[in-house]
Order: C-alpha cells, then structure tokens, then sequence
C-alpha cells in the first residue's frame, strides 16, 4: 500500500454498506487522510465514528467533494446519477456500489480478483462500477476455472440473504420471527411474501423475457469483466430466511474437460477463495458461518453427469462485505497504489 495519504468521502454513510465501508477501510488500515461522510439531509448532523474519533456527517450536494482524492458511492442509482459526475468534476474517482453504470461501455465494472486490469479504464468518465453482490459471489468462483478450461454456459440458483434487500429487510425478517414466537400476527413490507418459513423466488423487478432484472445482471455483467459474449447464463434469484450471506448453486459447461481434482486444485490457489468440501464430514459452506468475512468458499464440487465437461459446485460470501463493501475498498487500494 502507497504511504501517500488519500482523502476519502463516503457518499451513503448511514447506510448498511455505507457504514461497513467506513468499518472495512479502518480494518484494512487504508491511507485516508482527511474522512468525510455524507448523505442525505435527513442524516445531517449526526455523528458517526473514525477511529474512534466522532465525525459529523455532511449532507451531500454537488459541491462536497472539494479535495477528495476517492468517493466511495453507497447511495443508490438515483443518488450515484445525480452526484457523481460532480465527484468526478471536482478532482474524484468515483467508486460507485449501485446498478447507475455498471453497463455503461466506457465504465469500468471491476472485481479485482477478476479483472484488476479494467481498473485503468477510469481515466474515461472518472467512475469504477463495482458489481452486483450475486454476481461478484459467482465470478469470483467461475474465475480460475474459466482461465483454464474456458465456460461455455452457466446454470446458477441463488440463495440470497434478508440483508440484501437492506437494514429494514433484515428487521422484518428478525421481527417476524419474535412475532411468531409469540403468537402476533406476522406484518410484510419489506417483500413481496412473508420471508419466515418460506421461499421467495423474486430478487428485484421482472424483466419482460420472464427473468428479474437481479438474474439479467449475472448474465450481463460476467459477460462484461470476463470479456466474453459468447458466454450463456441463466440464473434464478431466490429470496431465504437467512439473515446475511448469499449462498448459489452453480453449474458450468466448459470449453474443454475439467476434472472435479483440478477444479479443487485451481480454486485452492485462487485469490479470494477458499475450497471448504468434504461431505463425508458435513464439511460445505453455509451462510451461517460465513458471515463477517470477506473470502468466497466453495463445495460440493462434483461432476454434472447429465452433460459433457460440466462441473457442479456450491459458493457462499458474504454479501455486504466481499459483495459491496470489500470489493469496493479493494479497488481503492489498487487506485491508491498504482494509479493515484
């Protein structure tokens, strides 16, 4: 890491990965020289702390990025839109959590486990798009298997965390649960069904092709950072009563043969990655423990006997971190010290 100092905004500082940015970027002891938070005028005033230290949050207009090296956006498409091509005027490099650019051809969508390489590409518009949590879940698995024996098709089930629809979302799901326990009705705001004993295939809006605007953005964004247009996947989203960390079950059809000991052995030397799979144990990733770290684990790997050179194995990361929050800070370290 660079020893030069860099100022920091945080745009969405109250939010779940707003906050959990702040957290990831003390943890990793980035090189922040002045910190400032940011968000809506509601927040205003409020405290939050770095390092210990209380800082007051600033309401984000136009003109709050004066002197800031990297802005760190945590505040959804509409907010990203509107505010950060001022970010980007001002001096900034943008690195933007939501949905706004990541398709945008001159943007950069980056997972630097992935395609570190794209990072450069800033240089156009000033902005990096860090990608969907489900996608970065997958791609970071897919990676070392692809760089080797190439894939075709992906076939991908998510189990997607309370959590990913949001703070309010988590409290429902906990809320239903002390509901139940206790004999009350149980209240539904934050889906589309209940959550509690129960499944929801329904991640995001549909599409009008029959698929979610959330299994569109797997497709279309592992086309993007792998480069590859030729590559098919179809993915179902699904909603559990889990409260942090995205579990998917993944199928890939690949260019040339792939032995289940050869995938075990790329995944194991793969960055951000770690092989947890022995089933005659009980030994397979699970959201339960999982949660709070930033590695991607994978399991039950096998081969798909129902086709030729296709693999199956199950994947589980943490959503906030590794999804949004890690990524995002791991791609202003890569600024910090070959680009800034």
């Amino acid at each position: 890491m660079s020893q030069k100092k860099f100022n920091v905004a945080i745009a969405g500082a109250t939010g779940a990965v707003g906050e959990l940015m702040i957290q990831v970027l003390e943890e990793r002891n980035f090189p922040v020289g002045e910190m400032r938070y940011l968000a809506s005028s509601r927040s205003a005033g409020k405290v939050l702390k770095w390092k210990g230290e209380d800082l007051v949050i600033q309401e984000m207009t136009k003109g709050s990025f004066e002197g800031i090296d990297i802005a760190l956006f945590s505040a959804g498409g509409g907010r990203s839109k509107e505010f950060a091509p001022a970010a980007v005027a001002a001096g900034a490099v943008v690195v933007d959590n939501s949905s706004a650019f990541r398709m945008e051809e001159d943007i950069p969508l980056v997972v630097p486990e992935v395609n570190p390489e794209d990072i450069g590409q800033y240089k156009k518009r000033g902005i990096i798009a860090n990608p969907n949590c489900t996608t970065i879940i997958m791609i970071v698995a897919l990676k070392p298997l692809y760089d080797h024996a190439g894939i075709k098709r992906v076939v991908v089930s998510s189990y997607q965390s309370s959590s990913g629809a949001g703070a309010q979302a988590m409290a429902e799901l906990v809320k239903q649960t002390k509901d139940w326990s206790a004999g009350k009705p149980l209240e539904v705001s934050a889906f589309q069904h209940q959550l509690l004993f129960n499944v929801i295939p329904h991640v995001d809006s549909f599409a009008d092709n029959g698929f979610t605007k959330e299994e569109m953005k797997m497709h279309n964004e592992t086309r993007k950072m792998l480069h590859d247009d030729q590559i098919q996947v179809s993915a179902t989203c699904v909603r559990v009563p889990v409260l942090t960390a995205h579990s998917e079950s993944v199928t890939i059809e690949t260019e040339r043969e792939l032995t289940v000991e050869k995938a075990r052995e790329l995944l194991n030397g793969a960055p951000g990655v770690e092989v947890l799979d022995d089933p005659a144990s009980n030994t397979y990733p699970m959201p339960l423990f999982v949660s709070g770290q930033d590695t991607c684990y994978v399991g039950r790997i096998r081969k798909d006997f129902s086709t030729d050179n296709a693999l199956s194995f199950w994947v589980v990361g943490d959503q906030l971190r590794k999804g949004a929050a890690t990524n995002a800070v791991q791609i202003a370290e890569i600024l910090a010290q070959d680009y800034l």
